[in-house]
């Protein structure tokens, strides 16, 4: 008989109280237990528990896989024994950091480590892993035994207590951005096209891969194309595709853009750079459904969803005659303004949380956090970079450091010397303010706005909380919607 270890306490506990249960309630009537019925229970149990579990032998391939395992992973238990555990079980960690490698190594269990998954469907679960060694009756190591629980529930919960809101990639606590989130299940369930606009960097894409996921379309394919960075002949040829023969060098069919986002959605990125001519042809596209591949003799019809981005002021390309009036007509349908980050500052913590935690999946580091100094130099640029430029400042310091503090000599040396030292200081003071405010406003809601929790939480006076209400501008609600 296999002697499974459990990992979890409350695992042992569930093993003992079921078998009392399923034992007679006599001790005259009460039979010996053999093998054959305590492997029962135990398969029983682990049939009807939340917690994902899944068994490998000595080679690292799955020998049970029980049915919260099927239901969190979306992988059918016939599909997923037999196979090496990391080709299914897509967890961040499974390269080079697998829990159940160093436990079959060191002997040592490990219990409720955070990670995430990528299941069937491509989407990325929070989870917590707990392992232990898989022994026979000898007490033979033959294999180890993982367990995991989804936290996608839990996150959420927390992300709501935070003041946090997540769409996709996109993190945000911003007004501005919750205004464009609570339209976004609407605007999802239409097939309604689409205009984003926004400076570089400030995450256009992203928000239409997450209106893409939140739609009835999101089983179909996701296809993005940059508009801006190819040449009308090539722009052409990606978009509609291509028969045999058309042109010196098409040897085979090419499905463009179109037909391999069939049923999907067709996201056009940097849509005002593309030409007069080719505004032309993709406006046939849109009004008619249908287009011809180059060589092509015959239309085909097209089902796709498009999501149109651009950088530039549209409306305004269309009054200087750059841009055609009524294919702009075609694609502003629903149109979203997306805020640069230098009017959505109080994000910026937000988000450098949420670049720390993804390097350090993807790195397989342990950097903390930004130190005090870097976050208020942080909150002092203006980035004409956007979110991108704040990305890539983050991953900056993970290349110099590999845990503890992000401290400012691991940030972009160019960065800091092309900031005048007075409009640093002047910045860090207003940073230091929206710090403060985005504090004192936070506690406040965790207390239901009663000013004596929240004095006492902040470590303050509550006649100190008030002189820093009025001071920071600082507006509560009414009396009868609060406790004071």
């Amino acid at each position: 008989m296999i002697n499974i270890k459990p990992v979890k306490k409350t695992f042992d506990w569930v093993v003992i109280q079921t078998k009392r249960k399923m034992e007679l309630k006599t001790k005259d009537e009460q039979p010996v237990l053999n093998k054959t019925a305590s492997s029962n229970y135990t398969e029983i149990i682990l049939e009807s528990i939340s917690d994902g579990v899944f068994t490998v032998d000595s080679e690292w391939r799955i020998t049970s896989f029980n049915r919260a395992a099927e239901e969190i992973t979306k992988i059918p238990r016939e599909e997923a024994i037999g196979r090496f555990c990391f080709d299914v079980f897509r967890a961040n960690m499974c390269e080079t950091n697998c829990a159940l490698r160093k436990t079959m190594e060191t002997g040592k269990s490990i219990i409720n480590r955070a990670a995430f998954i990528v299941d069937i469907n491509g989407h990325r679960i929070p989870i917590s892993i707990s392992t232990g060694l898989l022994k026979d009756e000898k007490g033979d190591v033959i294999g180890g035994v993982e367990s995991f629980r989804d936290l996608t529930l839990v996150e959420k919960l927390r992300k709501e207590i935070e003041g946090r809101f997540q769409v996709g990639d996109l993190v945000s606590r911003s007004d501005l951005m919750k205004k464009i989130f609570d339209v976004l299940p609407q605007l999802s369930a239409s097939d309604s096209r689409i205009l984003i606009q926004g400076e570089t960097g400030t995450g256009k894409e992203l928000l239409a891969r997450a209106i893409h996921n939140m739609s009835t379309r999101s089983v179909k394919p996701f296809i993005a194309i940059n508009c801006g960075a190819l040449p009308d002949t090539l722009l052409e040829s990606e978009l509609f595709g291509y028969k045999k023969g058309a042109f010196t060098g098409a040897n085979q069919d090419k499905p463009g853009r179109f037909e391999l986002a069939d049923k999907g959605t067709l996201f056009l990125d940097e849509i005002g750079e593309i030409s007069q001519a080719m505004q032309v042809r993709l406006l046939r596209v849109l009004q008619e459904n249908a287009y011809e591949p180059l060589g092509g003799t015959k239309p085909l019809k097209t089902n796709v969803r498009v999501i149109a981005a651009t950088n530039k002021d549209l409306a305004e390309l269309v009054k200087e005659g750059k841009f055609r009036q009524d294919l702009f007509f075609r694609i502003n349908v629903v149109r979203i303004d997306l805020p640069p980050l230098h009017m959505r500052r109080e994000d910026i913590p937000l988000l450098v949380d949420h670049f720390i935690s993804k390097f350090n999946d993807l790195q397989n580091k342990s950097i903390t956090s930004v130190s005090p100094e870097v976050l208020s130099f942080l909150m002092s640029h203006d980035y004409p970079g956007n979110i991108r430029e704040l990305e890539n400042i983050i991953e900056h310091a993970f290349v110099l450091l590999s845990e503890g503090m992000i401290e400012p000599q691991h940030l972009p040396k160019d960065l800091i010397a092309h900031i005048p030292q007075s409009k640093i200081q002047g910045n860090i003071n207003t940073a230091v303010r929206m710090i403060e405010i985005q504090t004192i406003h936070d506690a406040l809601k965790r207390n239901n706005f009663n000013r004596l929790k929240t004095s006492k939480e902040l470590g303050i006076h509550k006649s100190t909380l008030f002189r820093k209400l009025k001071r920071l501008g600082i507006t509560l609600p009414p009396k009868n919607s609060k406790k004071n």
